[in-house]
């Protein structure tokens, strides 16, 4: 395949997938997100591996995108950003405590967590199961009176069975998923500023 096909077919391939995710999910992902705003309440945000960037990225859009003079301020706190805590709890207590241990320090009643995960905390590779560390931060929230986003791709994975919102893209292809959970953070971003501005 030249590199001309190639693109081609990737562009077809990135066009056909933004089709298939359910716009009234994405609505929902907004709504959850506003009445987090409203409330003057934390977002959480947390994923693993390019996830992980995603969640800082869109953190930073929370926290600065979606400002408005004059007007409050998403609490936006990316869990994947403060490496010598992570590496000490992965240290002390294994990968799968990093976000949860996290929460039991900031989470307040009514927060948010956005969990983002390409297959939704599903499946297993030479190291185990996948990202367990957000499931245990997704039952840790939902046990103490918060609400959960998730970002997933594949089938949704576990994210879409527990998560408050789930906005699934549902192609198997990490670059895929990975790129087009991006875009939707900058949706999702772009919509609250306009929310904000409007309230």
């Amino acid at each position: 395949m030249r590199n001309k096909e190639f693109i081609a077919q990737y562009m077809k391939d990135l066009e056909q997938a933004t089709r298939r995710i359910s716009p009234g999910d994405v609505d929902r992902a907004i709504g959850l997100l506003y009445e987090a705003w409203r409330g003057g309440k934390q977002v959480f945000l947390a994923g693993n591996g390019g996830s992980a960037s995603t969640a800082t990225h869109f953190a930073s859009d929370l926290a600065k995108f979606t400002s408005v003079e004059g007007k409050p301020r998403f609490r936006a706190v990316a869990l994947t950003d403060n490496v010598p805590l992570i590496t000490a709890l992965t240290n002390d207590l294994g990968w799968n405590e990093v976000y949860v241990e996290q929460l039991r320090n900031l989470m307040q009643d009514g927060d948010v967590l956005v969990a983002i995960s390409v297959h939704g905390g599903s499946g297993s590779d030479k190291a185990g199961p996948w990202s367990q560390n957000l499931p245990k931060a997704v039952k840790f929230v939902k046990h103490n009176g918060g609400k959960v986003l998730g970002l997933a791709g594949f089938d949704g994975g576990v994210l879409k069975q527990v998560a408050d919102v789930c906005v699934v893209v549902p192609v198997n292809s990490t670059p895929l998923v990975e790129g087009i959970h991006l875009v939707l953070t900058h949706l999702i971003s772009a919509r609250l500023q306009e929310l904000i501005a409007e309230s």
